[in-house]
């Protein structure tokens, strides 16, 4: 099939060109187009991939024959605080890769977790359940979890981890980054940037969390393996909150002023970013190498200010897109969705 790049201006697609670059008759294209007789599923969309790279006039049609036949299904996201700037995006994106979807007609249903207490989540979890055909959610790893996902999955309604993964032998399966290689990224980042050895800070939400364990864990491996000079301190628990973030990284910053470097693993970001501002005005002439995860607004403002080297980041409409693919099919074994991890620095935003 021609790549899009390659087609002359003054071509014009017709429907013999569109069955010859999906391999199929031009009866089998009219079939699709005046919805004649039906037609396998991948067979369409192959059709439609053909008539949208050849720029065939009418491929809003084949579209529209496509989402006619495919199954009405509802999938559910039970997100974090609808307040951080992550999740918002996150949720964009699973609407859209939702909506885009050509396995069916999909909606998409997106809950905020305010409360993130175990007992709260098998409740929202729960009730979200109620109108979905399948979830996907973002939590701490606890028993209580592990049990209302085994309930679900018992009637038929599977259940996947999102960004962080879970012990739950019955979840659908995981879809995120590979945190190991985070982890080792973040310490390499800030090893070949220091100026000398020394100490060096990490922030992680909560200890439940198994992203950030593993990033924690690989970040630590990373330095014992490759620089034994510096000396990684026990993490910062943020709790996911600003407020106690910032509090908790100006205390950090009096009790160890020869910091040389701070891996912000966990949320609380933007109060990790306040107190940084705050340091390095105060003392610009003190270098220190900062890492964090996910491009937002602030993140990028960070990495422009110079407060932060490095943003680790999940590619999120890649990451909504293969999950939703995942959801609107069968489920029969868990499957681990694992996307490439997005690097910005200053000079790339």
């Amino acid at each position: 099939m021609p790549a899009s790049s390659q087609i002359p201006p003054s071509f014009r697609a017709t429907m013999a060109d569109v069955a010859r670059a999906a391999g199929v008759s031009p009866s089998t294209v009219d079939r699709v187009l005046n919805a004649r007789v039906p037609v396998r599923s991948d067979t369409a969309d192959r059709i439609h991939a053909a008539a949208q790279t050849l720029g065939y006039h009418p491929v809003g049609v084949i579209r529209a024959r496509l989402q006619e036949v495919r199954p009405k299904r509802t999938l559910g996201f039970l997100l974090q605080q609808r307040s951080s700037a992550f999740y918002s995006g996150l949720a964009d994106a699973l609407t859209t890769a939702t909506q885009a979807s050509t396995q069916m007609q999909g909606r998409a249903v997106v809950r905020f977790l305010d409360d993130l207490a175990p007992q709260a989540v098998c409740a929202q979890l729960t009730q979200l359940a109620q109108s979905c055909d399948a979830l996907a959610l973002v939590a701490a790893d606890h028993p209580h979890i592990h049990a209302a996902i085994a309930q679900l999955r018992a009637q038929g309604k599977p259940v996947f981890a999102l960004v962080s993964d879970l012990d739950a032998p019955e979840r659908a399966g995981y879809a995120g980054l590979d945190n190991r290689r985070v982890g080792r990224t973040a310490a390499g980042f800030i090893i070949r940037q220091a100026a000398q050895p020394g100490q060096i800070g990490i922030f992680v939400g909560s200890h439940r969390y198994q992203c950030q364990e593993l990033c924690e864990m690989s970040f630590r491996s990373y330095v014992r393996e490759h620089a034994p000079g510096f000396e990684v301190l026990e993490p910062v628990v943020t709790l996911e909150s600003d407020h106690y973030a910032q509090e908790a990284t100006r205390d950090l910053l009096q009790r160890y002023p020869d910091l040389v470097g701070v891996y912000v693993g966990g949320g609380g970001i933007d109060g990790v970013l306040q107190a940084l501002r705050d340091h390095v005005d105060r003392q610009p002439g003190v270098p220190l190498v900062a890492v964090a995860h996910d491009l937002t607004p602030t993140t990028r403002e960070a990495l422009v200010g110079g407060y932060l080297q490095a943003v680790l980041s999940h590619p999120l409409p890649l990451l909504a897109e293969r999950l939703v693919h995942a959801m609107a099919g069968p489920v029969s074994s868990a499957q681990q969705i694992v996307v490439p991890m997005d690097i910005h620095t200053p000079e790339s935003v």
